[in-house]
């Protein structure tokens, strides 16, 4: 299995590929020709991305390439956020192990299909209920990846060039790989269920009115207002199915939490209001986003994926990396220090990603959130 990233920085879209391209090229084992590539750019080229596309092909004519615009983009140590930045990843995976997807060409679980990479327009009506539907097309229930959140076109490639929607790359059993997230803030209260609420309207936790339970839970007064609303501006809410356990052995959020905004209060029903829809039964643990927890989550995470690859006899040849872009940047201390993280806990490794408007892992979309997939061979 032969990977080679590479990336580029210009504001001119040929220019930013041509630097990109040389570097791939200047890599590429011989003898060796690549069928799949990754290729992820910043919305500031996305106006230029048709006259991208046909000097990819143009290029390289026998690739197919998935991947999509985004406010931001990373490989290998580098971050662009907020300016021209173009990531590209170049395989030879077998093209029996892979299948490119879209509206047109739909995943199906007869097709042999493990799991799924999903880029999405954040604009896609009803897009929460879409994602089980489309984990339910493969055999293992899982799909992973982000919402490609674009201030000029929401661009994807999937063989074609798209204008929005959904696509990705389904990925069949032939192909070894792993997927985990990384959560962006710490529990700071007990776990609580959700017994009363009207849509996003929580009304009642464990049983009690919702509002107070959480003052208390926070250590604040409704009488405060000063001490009071920076508090709740720094609170996010964990929210976990009714069967799923909230916290995992080392006291941090499971990975099936979602983690969503506090958005309002309402002190005449004293209850509070949610980003998200709830339904009782299901459990709302308080957190707040915490940089350095989060490096170590981020560290902690990639190295145990790497380990666990590792000691099953696999060698660890290409990663790709979703991350939240409220976390890029400024929240781990330094430009480009989360992508410098996932670098030094997976070595020099082929690694390429973007920062999404929300991540998708385990059927649902999260926030705060990084996602992690690492391909491997056999060593």
């Amino acid at each position: 299995m032969r990977c080679v990233s590479s990336h580029a920085s210009h504001p001119d879209a040929h220019q930013a590929l041509a630097l990109a391209l040389a570097s791939l090229q200047a890599r590429w084992p011989e003898g060796s020709t690549p069928t799949l590539g990754f290729c992820y750019l910043t919305d500031a080229l996305a106006p230029q991305g048709e006259a991208l596309w046909r000097a990819l092909q143009a290029e390289l004519p026998g690739v197919a390439w998935v991947g999509a615009a985004s406010v931001g983009v990373l490989a290998d140590g580098v971050e662009y956020l907020d300016e021209p930045g173009l990531a590209l990843l170049l395989t030879d995976w077998p093209a029996d192990q892979w299948q490119l997807w879209d509206g047109c060409r739909p995943l199906r679980r007869e097709d042999g299909i493990e799991a799924a990479l999903v880029h999405a327009d954040p604009s896609t009506p009803e897009l929460a209920e879409l994602l089980p539907e489309l984990a339910a097309r493969t055999r293992s229930g899982f799909v992973f990846g982000g919402l490609a959140a674009s201030r000029s076109q929401p661009l994807q490639l999937c063989g074609t060039l798209h204008a929005g929607g959904l696509s990705g790359l389904g990925l069949r059993a032939g192909l070894n790989f792993s997927v985990r997230v990384t959560q962006g803030c710490l529990p700071v209260a007990p776990l609580r269920r959700i017994t009363a609420c009207e849509g996003p309207l929580v009304l009642a936790l464990d049983g009690e009115p919702a509002l107070p339970r959480l003052l208390a839970d926070l250590g604040l007064d409704l009488h405060q207002p000063g001490q009071l609303m920076p508090v709740l501006r720094a609170t996010l809410a964990g929210l976990s199915e009714p069967e799923d356990t909230t916290l995992d052995r080392g006291g941090r959020f499971e990975a099936a939490v979602r983690v969503r905004h506090l958005v309002g209060l309402d002190p005449g029903r004293r209850g509070l209001l949610l980003s998200e829809e709830v339904r009782p039964g299901m459990g709302l643990t308080l957190g707040r986003r915490d940089v350095e927890a989060t490096r170590a989550d981020l560290t902690r995470m990639a190295t145990s994926l790497r380990a666990q690859a590792e000691d099953a006899g696999q060698r660890p040849a290409a990663a790709l990396y979703i991350s939240c872009a409220g976390r890029g940047g400024p929240h781990f201390g330094a430009p480009h220090a989360e992508a410098q993280i996932l670098r030094r806990a997976l070595g020099d490794l082929p690694t390429v990603g973007f920062f999404a408007g929300g991540e998708i892992a385990h059927q649902q979309l999260h926030g705060y959130t990084g996602v992690l997939a690492l391909f491997c061979e056999a060593a």
